[in-house]
């Protein structure tokens, strides 16, 4: 937590409030949240004076496109044709290899909050990282936990020789990548759960524990059946019931059961119409049956007996 569904929620969000707004500057109140580069001190120089673009999104990690700002080309207008220019050049969700192109890396992790306010907002307690934008306003990185990260991307570097874990990801679930075909090979003769294969991020990027358990559901497949198990007719019907899922929670702006919060500092509403996850003992919303809780690999699975075979 946040899964895709939260990671897009706050990617549209950024992208509603920071286009073309100039980074002025910034301060870092907790220094291993800066992930690359090494000094914080570097950091903040390679974003400053740098508007942004773009936000895109490949998984569960956030990547804001930097191009030159006012003090460095005149005008932060300009950005708007830099974009449609090479609007046809980007691949969302997919591959960040523009040339000359640098970027913001962002992953939230467990319990970050990429928040937009007055520069002149108290601070949280919890505040790691404070990017100022022009007009007095501010992104501001939030991490409870301290897990989550963030990346300058020089121009001269591969986006995924910096932000490494992009390496090894899968597909998104919305792309054309993730077809019925890709996905039944890579579930083949697999002897695990399917649930915790839906949690492999090298199989299908940005699903997380919350996201499973509500597309098995809705597929009617049992957390613990193993993959190698699974009928072709099943892993269609997971493939859309994944993609139907995924676009009901965006569409609800997400789920908030503790930490979540969209650019706004707004929760997200898809929670309160789960199906099965956090809903142990509770009935099934279709037959119901009480709602069953396991453990598999040390993660929690939810599922209702009657509707899951």
């Amino acid at each position: 937590m946040p899964e895709l569904p939260e990671v897009e929620t706050v990617r549209r969000g950024a992208n509603q409030v920071t286009l073309n707004r100039e980074i002025t500057g910034g301060d870092v109140l907790l220094d291993r949240t800066i992930a690359y580069p090494f000094s914080v001190a570097d950091f903040l120089n390679g974003i400053s004076g740098k508007a942004i673009a773009q936000w895109h999104r490949r998984g569960k990690y956030l990547l804001a496109e930097l191009v030159k700002g006012s003090r460095e080309q005149g005008a932060i207008p300009s950005c708007k044709s830099q974009v449609a220019s090479r609007k046809s050049q980007l691949i969302p969700n997919s591959e960040f290899r523009i040339p000359n192109s640098e970027f913001l890396g962002v992953h939230l992790r467990m319990t970050g909050q990429l928040l937009w306010l007055p520069q002149d907002e108290p601070l949280h307690k919890h505040t790691r990282v404070r990017l100022f934008l022009a007009e007095n306003w501010e992104l501001r990185f939030v991490d409870q936990r301290t897990f989550g990260q963030m990346w300058w991307v020089p121009p001269e570097r591969v986006v995924e020789s910096v932000v490494t874990g992009l390496a090894t990801l899968g597909p998104d679930p919305f792309s054309s990548d993730f077809s019925v075909e890709y996905f039944a090979t890579k579930l083949r003769d697999r002897r695990r759960p399917i649930k915790n294969a839906l949690l492999d991020q090298s199989i299908v990027a940005g699903i997380g524990n919350i996201y499973a358990d509500e597309a098995l559901f809705r597929a009617g497949v049992q957390p613990q059946t193993l993959c190698a198990d699974l009928r072709s007719p099943q892993i269609s019907r997971l493939r859309t019931a994944i993609l139907e899922v995924l676009e009901a929670s965006i569409n609800a702006g997400g789920t908030t059961f503790s930490n979540f919060l969209n650019v706004q500092g707004v929760n997200g509403n898809y929670g309160g119409v789960a199906w099965v996850y956090n809903r142990a003992g509770k009935p099934c919303r279709i037959c119901n049956t009480p709602i069953l809780k396991l453990r598999l690999a040390g993660r929690s699975a939810h599922f209702c007996p009657q509707c899951q075979k």
